[in-house]
């Protein structure tokens, strides 16, 4: 038997939950919670109360209500799927309840838009003295795109060179504006500087200021601008022949001209301003005003195409791939009522923790996805919903 505790209800959460409720060998009992607990309430209803066991209110920015519900649960294993800024309390609740613990994005403080491993990678010791393990980004990107890394130097490289994460959403969902996830994450995410690796540094770039036209896989050539990403870090730190390392993610004209807008009239500021005698944050305002990313998922057509193009040695030869997946957002929709970007992140949290409940990824401490044995991960993405694929490239469609 296990009992796991999922925290959010959101669309990657909703996806995660209805894939845990299909494997009750793994999932025997599943609890939700979240700070708006209808939402836990209507996944219960939709789910069915034999798998969905019971649902609480908990406001996750305090380790002490999330120990409450922990206590009261009693889970093998906590699902985070809430807030990146909720990441430590909810860790720090783990650790007082002796718990193990997964997540799909890492920690940003919120009065700050960045985003690093740092302060996640400073518990490796609480947890590995406790007994406990936490396993960091089992999305899709991070952790799909950080498995595909540990795939590649396992079965195709003696050394990996260069690497370039590639995102494509080349679906349309029919809204003037509107953000795949959380809009506050997202917009946050994008309009920060750019950062990449090359020969031992890190080097910045001004947002959006660096481009590629990239033809991706059964939807054609899409312009596509580097940003910074979290997997980098931890694929440059464990990986360390690598000499650079990108993410590139697409992006319409008319989304960027809507953003460029926004910006420009303070609407993304994450400052607080006085607002009729109350403090607001412009950035909260917009995400209440767009439309929900789970309310997407209806009449959305195309797909995403998300991969990694990897150049390295084998046998003293250079060679290339690209590992990736294309995700149709009619049949994420036809099977669960999703879109494909909640799809391709609640499905990875599905398999990380399943493979965290039946011991094949357990040890204590605080993990990043590549630093297990990739191939069992692999497997299950095939079997759950996200096949992949591997094209062996006469070159890279990057310049050295």
């Amino acid at each position: 038997m296990s009992r796991v505790l999922i925290i959010g209800a959101g669309g990657v959460a909703a996806v995660t939950i209805k894939k845990c409720a299909r494997l009750p060998e793994l999932f025997d009992e599943i609890y939700l919670a979240s700070r708006t607990v209808s939402k836990c309430e209507a996944l219960q209803k939709e789910v069915g109360l034999d798998r969905v066991k019971g649902t609480f209110a908990v406001d996750a920015d305090h380790a002490s209500e999330v120990v409450k519900v922990i206590s009261q649960v009693n889970p093998d294993l906590v699902i985070n799927l809430a807030l990146p800024y909720q990441d430590l309390a909810i860790m720090d609740a783990c650790l007082e309840t002796g718990v193990d613990y997964l997540d799909t994005a890492n920690y940003e403080p919120k009065d700050v838009a960045k985003f690093e491993y740092s302060w996640q990678w400073a518990y490796q010791d609480k947890f590995e003295k406790a007994g406990l393990m936490a396993l960091l980004g089992s999305g899709f990107d991070p952790g799909v795109t950080n498995v595909y890394t540990a795939y590649a130097a396992k079965h195709y490289f003696d050394e990996i060179h260069y690497l370039d994460i590639v995102d494509c959403n080349g679906g349309d969902h029919g809204q003037a504006f509107a953000t795949n996830f959380n809009p506050e994450i997202n917009i946050r995410e994008i309009t920060q500087r750019g950062r990449f690796f090359e020969n031992g540094q890190w080097k910045e770039t001004d947002p959006l200021s660096v481009r590629e036209d990239l033809d991706y896989q059964n939807i054609g050539v899409r312009a596509s601008y580097l940003m910074y990403h979290e997997e980098l870090e931890s694929i440059v730190k464990h990986f360390p022949t690598i000499k650079r390392a990108r993410f590139w993610m697409t992006f319409g004209d008319a989304y960027l001209t809507h953003l460029k807008v926004l910006e420009g009239i303070g609407m993304t500021s994450i400052e607080p301003i006085n607002f009729q005698g109350q403090q607001i944050v412009p950035l909260e305002f917009l995400k209440a005003v767009l439309p929900d990313p789970g309310s997407l998922a209806d009449g959305y057509t195309g797909q995403t195409c998300i991969g990694t193009y990897i150049t390295g040695l084998k046998d003293g030869k250079e060679k290339t791939i690209f590992i990736y997946n294309n995700c149709e957002h009619a049949k994420c929709h036809e099977e669960l009522g999703a879109q494909a970007v909640s799809y391709t992140t609640g499905v990875p949290a599905m398999i990380g923790a399943s493979l965290m409940l039946d011991g094949t990824w357990k040890k204590p401490g605080v993990w990043n996805m590549e630093q297990f044995d990739p191939d069992p991960f692999m497997d299950m993405l095939n079997k759950h919903g996200l096949p992949w694929h591997v094209i062996e490239c006469d070159e890279s469609p990057f310049k050295k």
